[in-house]
């Protein structure tokens, strides 16, 4: 046998191929033996599957076929079929090997060999042991800062209940054109937030670290998250039986309410929104108490002068709270992301706040020092 043979391709130019691995192929190629579309590189010549399958019966069979035209057939697509005598000696002219050509028994095997493999590979991917899941711990410090942060927040609105006297009733009258009314219900929801950020105020103060922060910090920190802050408060008083938001036990109020005091649906709609949300997840109190720590102490506020010093007053916070979550919900890994995320919610909810203070403004509702002061609200 030579130590190469020739190929035809589509433009009919027979090309030289030495033995060794077969090359890719180009799509344009034909099969050697009857000039049909070639399917692959078998038994050392680029063929057809007809005649790779002629061949392959011929040589496992021993076949003997006799032309009627003393061996003289041209081979083609059609002739292949007409004379295999012929088509059989063009085969083994064109290059095929029948010692390439595998028994019955040969492909038997081969098939088993197969299968067992295949068998093995799934087996061990079902038996191999997935490595165990380390397991959170919350340590004696992360146990004794979230205790006390649920009590400082407990007292605190302790303290908020008590000044419940202090606040303007909400009047009883259902007169819309009333503007005393109307005065009224303002100065009720107004004196309610007044009491929030008094509320949040204090929390803060009492953050381990926050007192270490300059006065400028302090104060550029409270007055970007405040209003987050007392939006997440207002989610967790939401009551999806009756749709509505109850403040210092007592007060419910639904949307209708809110737009009463002034507040346009474009606020109102998206808080109501947040708040179902929110009430989805089922936070407990010290869930929400590590949120609204990990609000206050975000570096990236603006006018923050230390950036680096508020991160390291928060990661303590977040930290606890990843761990606290998958002691408290470990089937669900996607709950301390999705709490993360909510904060990033009340950002874009502190943008129409402020669209809100400045529509307050347009119907000249003036807001108290303290309010006017904490959103700058410029008089």
């Amino acid at each position: 046998m030579n130590s190469h043979f020739q190929i035809k391709t589509n433009y009919g130019q027979p090309v030289k191929r030495k033995k060794g691995p077969a090359p890719k192929m180009l799509g344009n190629e034909v099969c050697s033996v009857c000039g049909d579309k070639a399917s692959g590189f078998h038994y050392n010549v680029l063929s057809c599957e007809g005649c790779k399958g002629f061949f392959r019966r011929s040589v496992i069979k021993s076949a003997q076929y006799s032309c009627k035209n003393n061996g003289r057939c041209e081979m083609d697509m059609y002739m292949r079929r007409k004379c295999q005598q012929c088509r059989l000696r063009k085969c083994r002219e064109a290059g095929m090997l029948e010692q390439c050509v595998l028994s019955e028994e040969q492909i038997r095997l081969k098939k088993m060999k197969k299968q067992q493999d295949e068998e093995t590979a799934r087996t061990s991917t079902v038996v191999t042991p997935t490595p165990p899941q380390e397991v959170a711990t919350l340590d004696p410090q992360q146990q004794d800062m979230i205790e006390k942060l649920v009590a400082m927040q407990k007292q605190c609105n302790k303290r908020s209940f008590l000044d419940r006297p202090k606040v303007t009733p909400w009047p009883q009258s259902q007169d819309l054109q009333n503007r005393e009314v109307r005065q009224q219900r303002f100065a009720h929801f107004t004196e309610l937030a007044i009491m929030s950020v008094q509320e949040i105020v204090d929390f803060a103060k009492q953050l381990p670290g926050f007192l270490e922060l300059t006065r400028e910090d302090q104060i550029a920190l409270l007055k970007t998250s405040t209003i987050e802050i007392m939006l997440l408060e207002t989610s967790r008083r939401y009551n999806p039986a009756i749709d509505s938001i109850t403040f210092l036990k007592d007060f419910s109020y639904n949307k209708e309410d809110f737009a009463k005091a002034g507040l346009q649906f474009e606020f109102i709609n998206p808080i109501f929104e947040f708040s179902k949300g929110m009430n989805d997840l089922h936070l407990d109190e010290a869930e929400y108490a590590l949120l609204i720590a990990i609000n206050i102490f975000s570096a990236d506020r603006p006018n923050v002068q230390d950036h680096d010093l508020v991160e390291r007053l928060q990661q303590p916070y977040v930290d606890a709270l990843r761990s606290y979550i998958m002691i408290k919900r470990p089937n669900d890994h996607l709950m301390f992301p999705r709490m993360l995320m909510k904060l990033v919610s009340l950002r874009t909810l502190s943008s129409v706040h402020s669209e809100q203070v400045f529509a307050l403004r347009l119907q000249d509702k003036k807001l108290p020092p303290l309010l006017s002061e904490i959103w700058d609200v410029n008089e």
